[in-house]
């Protein structure tokens, strides 16, 4: 089917062009466009200040990617060349308003380096003006300019960040003369049509975050990434990292979404100033490097893995993927362990209700419903967390409480959605209570309230359980 809204193929430029060019360059293109068939400007000031602080971070080195930008080029009856944008507009949208802001700042008070006025002057007088129908757009393009200004307004933001911004920052631009290839090249790059996932933009940002002392060592700590299926990438970040980092902090964690990565961006140990927070986080980086290059390794073939925790702050770059690495092998470990209840840790001995507990809920007919799958999700969750900060020290009276927590939402509710789990955690959250925690019994010792007069159903097992352990009436 034809769509009216697309232009017609009267004159083909070449088939297919890329080029890595400044942000200015593109920005003076004067056949930049943005066609009638693009959705809505959705940038929030979320976007646009992880956009600016990126600037801030990479500053100094000589050029840094913003990203691909995918265009149909062609032209148009009258001859003249343009460029519709087919991938990428969200943030040409920005880098315009950013210019915008620039040229304003520099007519309220003169830059002093003349080749920055001059370039900003040639922006004014070139830079494309779309207009934009729909109210999303206009209202997002008029708080993110504000927000741009406030920033670029600032006394910290130099002009050597001009500069950077407008020079050194690049993207690589994919030109192809042909429509449906244009958006065929789009789909192939974005999962045919859907949003890349948040892992994969994580693993694009942390492996530019690599120092160069750390590039040697780049192939080997990614190789465990590389070599892992996409699907249980996805799985290991949206069922259990996300979901115990958010919950730990009181926060909502329903959709893993690209808007979420920045929960797992932090700090870049070799470039962020020396603030008080960061030394803990430099000490462990360097001591755990220290000891392992040492010669007396080669000697005892030993090796120290860094003090991973699921909720400290992210060290950007190498750590992270040994990070992800960790976790995948711990999760999975934890995981087979339990639910094929040969008792956690190895040689640990369950005792209590624990194990009657580890079989129940690995047997119960109703287990695999939706909203079981929930609850169940809230258990592993939970033990994940608690075996995370303290091992399996008293880890029977853990499973009972855990049990008791999360099962309790599946004895109230007929139906269990993924809001009716997150608001149980959310109502009394015991992934708090283990953040704060100092040692195993300031968990284990919590109240839980007891149920009564509740009608379950296809949960005959897990009722029994509770009358069993004297939570239910």
């Amino acid at each position: 089917m034809t769509n009216p809204d697309l232009p017609s193929q009267a004159a083909k430029v070449p088939e297919l062009t890329s080029r890595i060019i400044s942000v200015r360059e593109l920005l003076l293109d004067p056949a930049l466009a943005i066609p009638p068939y693009q959705r809505p400007y959705k940038w929030t000031g979320r976007n646009i200040n992880q956009l600016f602080s990126d600037v801030a971070v990479h500053k100094d080195k000589s050029s840094y990617r913003l990203g691909t930008i995918v265009f149909h080029q062609y032209r148009e009856p009258q001859g003249k060349e343009r460029k519709d944008i087919v991938d990428g507009q969200q943030r040409t949208i920005s880098l315009l308003l950013a210019a915008r802001a620039l040229i304003k700042r520099n007519e309220e008070k003169k830059l002093d380096r003349k080749d920055l006025r001059g370039q900003l002057g040639e922006l004014e007088e070139r830079m494309v003006d779309p207009s934009f129908e729909s109210k999303i757009s206009k209202i997002n393009i008029h708080n993110n300019y504000l927000e741009i200004f406030r920033i670029v307004s600032r006394s910290d933001f130099t002009e050597e960040h001009i500069d950077f911004l407008l020079n050194k920052c690049q993207v690589v631009t994919v030109a192809l003369n042909d429509v449906s290839e244009a958006f065929q090249f789009f789909d192939s790059q974005n999962a045919r049509g859907r949003d890349l996932e948040p892992h994969d933009l994580l693993k694009a940002y942390h492996l530019r975050e690599f120092s160069a002392g750390d590039e040697p060592l780049k192939a080997k700590t990614v190789a465990r990434w590389e070599n892992s299926d996409t699907g249980e990438l996805a799985a290991l970040f949206a069922e259990y990292l996300y979901r115990i980092r958010n919950w730990s902090r009181g926060a909502s964690a329903r959709y893993f979404g690209k808007n979420d990565a920045g929960l797992f961006k932090g700090v870049n140990i070799e470039t962020i100033a020396s603030y008080p927070y960061v030394e803990q986080l430099r000490i462990a980086h360097h001591y755990v490097d220290h000891y392992n290059r040492q010669y007396e390794r080669k000697i005892d073939g030993g090796s120290m893995g860094f003090p991973f925790h699921l909720d400290q702050m992210i060290i950007n770059g190498r750590r992270f993927f040994e990070m992800t690495s960790h976790y995948q092998e711990k999760v999975e470990r934890i995981r087979d362990e339990y639910r094929s209840e040969r008792g956690l840790g190895g040689n640990t001995t369950l005792d209590g209700y624990a194990g009657r507990i580890l079989h129940t809920i690995n047997t119960y007919p109703a287990r695999t419903r939706t909203g079981d799958c929930y609850v169940r999700a809230i258990f592993d969750c939970l033990l994940i967390y608690y075996i995370d900060k303290f091992g399996h020290a008293e880890i029977s009276r853990a499973i009972e409480k855990i049990f008791i927590w999360a099962y309790s939402l599946r004895l109230k509710m007929e139906v269990v959605q993924l809001a009716s789990m997150d608001n149980h955690v959310l109502e009394n959250n015991l992934f708090k209570q283990i953040k704060e925690a100092t040692r195993p019994t300031d968990f284990i010792n919590l109240s839980l309230p007891v149920l009564s007069g509740m009608k379950s159903t296809k949960t005959e097992e897990i009722e029994a359980l509770f009358r069993a352990m004297k939570y239910y009436e």
